[in-house]
């Protein structure tokens, strides 16, 4: 019987086990070149033990940024700055992806450059608030993205890949869940457009289906890993009857031979199994569970063939050394929920390093 415990495959790179650190927004990286710190370096680091760590959201270009004090994959800084990050998680002996994320409608002018504004695929306006350096606004009216600004966007995506091998990822992972701007194509609610990237199922899931295969060319399959979230009404996102569209994402992307699929399982939970059916690679379940945390119970997943790897996301905050917790039983330290969904930016700080 096949455990958690045991080594996988990844693309090529074999994992000590398959337990997956989740990617977690932490805004730590101040300063006006949206760089990593020292910080990030040690954080991630401490969490080698995770067969692969999946990086906080990073920008793919001045325009994905969405959230104060994210950090950006476009520039040479950065990706010097990353190789501290990476080489810090090496040496622990882990690895590590970098997840690509632009946030599309989510965000604010007040955290772009002057004169921009954030962008969707239609101009259809999110209903809540963005954390901003001026503390909560309400989201404003995205600019509807041309098709020459489609065309960029994805050569955005390619180039932030390029840039995370140079900086010495082991892979990347496309943010195509909770409601960013891959999710936005990919919706009903955000996308009204009527030409060949919206209308029915083939047109929303382009810009997907684009981006895919742009950052393969780019860096390879073996080294591209994609999350998606059906049904996920996070960021104003509303998707009713999700199945028609992800299976057809996922019939499109499944020649590929991507590393990965990254399931963030919502409450159309019986779409699982097919989604798990169709995939013909790695099946990476970040379970359902709320309002509690991924806990224990869910290694059965891995033992009963519901998923190859398992995800875990604020326990490995509060756990540092969660794997080898997860293996000894315990204990655990329990994550304070209402500040890591905030992010640092609302007064997080890390939980000790190796505490009981």
């Amino acid at each position: 019987m096949t455990t958690a415990f045991d080594p996988i495959d990844l693309g090529g790179k074999r994992l000590a086990n398959r337990l997956v650190m989740a990617p977690m927004t932490r805004s730590r990286a101040h300063g006006p070149g949206a760089e990593p710190t020292e910080l990030m370096a040690t954080y991630y680091a401490q969490r080698a033990g995770a067969g692969l760590i999946v990086t906080e959201g990073i920008q793919p270009s001045l325009l994905g940024q969405g959230y104060p004090d994210t950090p950006g994959l476009h520039t040479a800084g950065q990706v010097r700055a990353w190789r501290t990050v990476t080489d810090a998680v090496h040496r622990a002996g882990g690895a590590i992806y970098a997840q690509l994320m632009h946030t599309g409608r989510i965000g604010h002018p007040s955290l772009l450059p002057d004169g921009l504004v954030p962008v969707g695929p239609s101009a259809v306006t999110a209903k809540g608030q963005v954390f901003t350096h001026e503390g909560p606004k309400e989201f404003v009216a995205p600019k509807e993205l041309t098709e020459a600004e489609i065309r960029q966007t994805i050569a955005d995506f390619a180039d932030a890949a390029r840039n995370a091998v140079a900086a010495g990822f082991d892979g990347v992972e496309l943010h195509g869940a909770n409601g960013y701007l891959i999710h936005q194509f990919l919706a009903p609610n955000t996308n009204h457009r009527t030409d060949a990237w919206g209308g029915g199922t083939e047109g929303r899931i382009r810009f997907a289906v684009e981006v895919t295969e742009a950052v393969t060319e780019a860096i390879g399959s073996d080294r591209v890993g994609l999350r998606i979230s059906p049904g996920n009404q996070y960021n104003d996102i509303s998707e009713d009857h999700p199945d028609e569209v992800y299976l057809a994402l996922l019939e499109r992307l499944a020649g590929l031979d991507l590393a990965y699929l990254h399931l963030m399982e919502g409450p159309h939970r019986d779409l699982t199994p097919r989604l798990r059916k169709v995939w013909p690679g790695t099946f990476v379940l970040n379970p359902f569970t709320y309002p509690d945390v991924t806990g224990p119970d869910a290694l059965g997943l891995i033992e009963d063939g519901s998923a190859d790897m398992i995800a875990y996301g604020s326990l490995f905050l509060a756990n540092p050394d969660l794997p080898r917790r997860l293996a000894s039983g315990g204990p655990f330290n329990t994550a304070d929920k209402a500040t890591f969904y905030g992010g640092d930016h609302r007064g997080y700080t890390d939980y000790p390093t190796l505490s009981a």
